[in-house]
């Protein structure tokens, strides 16, 4: 099996797309549909052992692939990684700025190191990311960026660090969008909602019965898949997107919009797009 892409065959071929996080979730399966379209992927995570698993799944798939370990919060490592990549595969032509991390909490419970943490995974490590793609590679020679932020547009009761980081990122694309157009740089960003992905099963059991019921508060009665997230990307990487930039796509089936006061009924009708071969259902959301 090959991954079932809706875009043409070869979309990026000859193009070097980086994509962070690429060891799991979302990052993994825009890794595959990325390479499937003829990309020579760079994947970058923490954990070697994740990167190894995709780059294994990807070569088996006959695509291109190779992966670097850094920890995206640190600058110098962020520095000496592009440099690496750049010196390994010439210029970068896409960045899909997915690493990212958070834990439930309300704000009276966090400490300064945590919400710092969270901050620094979530916003601080993707403007390093950006801005060395951008000050190595794509000053020269343009390029596209996505940065994967998250809905949280009423606030983030729970998660309200990851929420100011993600509300800082979707600023933060606007501004890049405008101060490297000169460049020929698009710089974009992609809101999912309550995406069924493996990073469900990294929170605690007790979130597990909220986790399951997510999907009644979404007017489509569904969770959304990684690879309704990852066709999206690769619109917004792709040259059918040379217009777009500065904009945020949410990826969420209406959840955030008018449910508080509108019923919810069963909807019909309904159908989702999965063409990742390899996807798996998180075990949070698998019956017992």
């Amino acid at each position: 099996m090959t991954y079932n892409s809706i875009f043409k065959d070869k979309l990026f071929q000859g193009k070097t797309m980086v994509v962070t996080g690429g060891g799991s979730g979302i990052g993994r399966c825009t890794a595959h549909e990325l390479a499937s379209l003829g990309a020579d992927v760079v994947i970058i995570g923490r954990k070697q052992e994740k990167l190894d698993q995709v780059e294994m799944e990807i070569r088996e798939d006959g695509g291109l692939i190779s992966s670097y370990v850094c920890d995206i919060r640190e600058e110098e490592k962020v520095t000496a990684t592009i440099k690496e990549i750049l010196n390994s595969h010439g210029e970068i032509h896409g960045l899909v700025n997915n690493a990212g991390g958070q834990y439930p909490s309300p704000l009276a419970a966090i400490n300064q190191k945590g919400f710092e943490t969270v901050v620094r995974t979530n916003l601080v490590g993707g403007f390093l990311m950006a801005r060395e793609i951008y000050n190595q590679s794509m000053r020269k020679h343009g390029g596209a960026i996505v940065n994967i932020i998250a809905d949280m547009w009423g606030g983030m009761p729970g998660m309200g660090h990851s929420g100011a980081a993600r509300s800082g990122m979707d600023n933060l694309t606007k501004t890049a969008a405008v101060e490297w157009a000169v460049s020929g740089v698009r710089v974009n960003a992609v809101a999912p909602g309550w995406i069924a992905s493996s990073g469900m099963d990294n929170y605690d059991a007790s979130m597990k019965p909220m986790i399951k019921s997510l999907q009644n508060a979404v007017p489509l009665k569904r969770l959304g898949t990684e690879a309704e997230v990852s066709s999206t990307i690769c619109f917004l990487l792709s040259p059918g997107a040379s217009f777009i930039s500065g904009e945020t796509i949410r990826i969420d089936g209406a959840a955030p919009l008018g449910g508080r006061h509108w019923p919810l009924p069963k909807a019909n009708h309904v159908e989702e797009y999965n063409g990742f071969h390899r996807s798996t259902t998180p075990k949070v959301l698998l019956d017992e």
